[in-house]
């Protein structure tokens, strides 16, 4: 039977009402796969042993508590399944990195490892931009206190985020007033210790942060504008974001169709752009989400064009 391993966080953490993993497992199952999980602290490797993890086979039981029903414990091989899918998600901390190497060993060993864990260490998800910087609006990468405060000087109008961060934590919007622009500094670069990202303010925001997914170089025909509320200047759905699901406009049209086919071609079977207005922000390449609330609100099947991809990726 076919079989496909899932590299998540605790089973027990999962949110299935908007759970992205969630809805691939359940596509897979859907085509005939075997389930199985396991943590990026499961997977280990010895000398003259092929990279390997203790994983659980489970069975998705269409509950909603528990979700799954465990069927075995087994210790196995990576290159002993069919496809395995990077899906923990980040902060991409030393922990990840090594579990990058340990994939990248497993597939010289025959896995079939999605997303490319040598494409996940290139495309940091927020320095991934600089490549396609004529997509971007004004954006600043440094360390230093003064660049900040001349990049402020110029703009007016900035927003300041650590380039670790996920779902809109540690981000901080400084006005042209420049109010407590010096403590926003320390806090985030510590005193120059710590590379942040400043970018030039997109007023666009108040009509949402768009995830807009490439799977297989092409992308998903809707978004999901995710929309500030209650005075926040974050968009995120973890930071009490509204997602509303939307046809992708031309502009967001023409950003996947440049950058879907190449990063495609590196190994990113599944990305996830972010867009405000006319701009770029964010290139995800982690654990991109979203799949459920398109599926929920336009009833296009996201998780089914995953499995497609990966599927026809298998075959090549």
């Amino acid at each position: 039977m076919k079989s496909i391993l899932f590299i998540v966080d605790p089973l027990s953490t999962f949110k299935i009402y908007k759970d992205t993993t969630f809805v691939m497992m359940r596509e897979a199952q859907k085509r005939g796969y075997q389930i199985w999980a396991c943590e990026p602290a499961d997977i280990s490797w010895e000398s003259s042993r092929r990279v390997n993890s203790l994983m659980q086979q489970i069975h998705l039981n269409g509950n909603s508590d528990p979700w799954y029903d465990l069927i075995k414990t087994e210790q196995k091989n990576l290159a002993d399944l069919q496809a395995v899918v990077m899906r923990k998600d980040p902060p991409f901390d030393s922990e990840y990195f090594y579990a990058t190497h340990l994939l990248e060993r497993a597939q010289t060993e025959g896995a079939h490892v999605f997303n490319n864990p040598r494409a996940l260490r290139n495309h940091p998800e927020k320095l991934a931009i600089m490549e396609f910087s004529k997509w971007i609006s004004p954006t600043l990468v440094t360390r230093r206190a003064q660049d900040v405060c001349d990049f402020h000087a110029q703009h007016q109008d900035i927003i300041l985020k650590p380039l670790d961060g996920m779902g809109g934590m540690g981000i901080f919007r400084v006005k042209a007033d420049g109010l407590n622009l010096g403590s926003v500094i320390e806090t985030l670069n510590r005193d120059g210790a710590q590379t942040i990202m400043v970018q030039r303010f997109i007023p666009d925001i108040e009509q949402g942060d768009k995830r807009v997914l490439v799977i297989g170089g092409q992308a998903v025909p809707y978004c999901l504008a995710r929309i500030p509320q209650g005075g926040e200047v974050r968009g995120n759905l973890a930071a009490g974001g509204k997602g509303v699901a939307k046809p992708l406009s031309v502009r967001d049209q023409t950003i996947a169709k440049e950058l879907g086919p190449l990063l495609m071609s590196r190994g990113l079977l599944l990305v996830g752009l972010d867009v405000i207005g006319q701009f770029l922000t964010e290139v995800n390449v982690t654990s991109p989400t979203c799949f459920r609330e398109i599926m929920d609100q336009t009833g296009f099947d996201v998780a089914a064009m995953f499995m497609d991809a990966l599927e026809q990726s298998l075959q090549t």
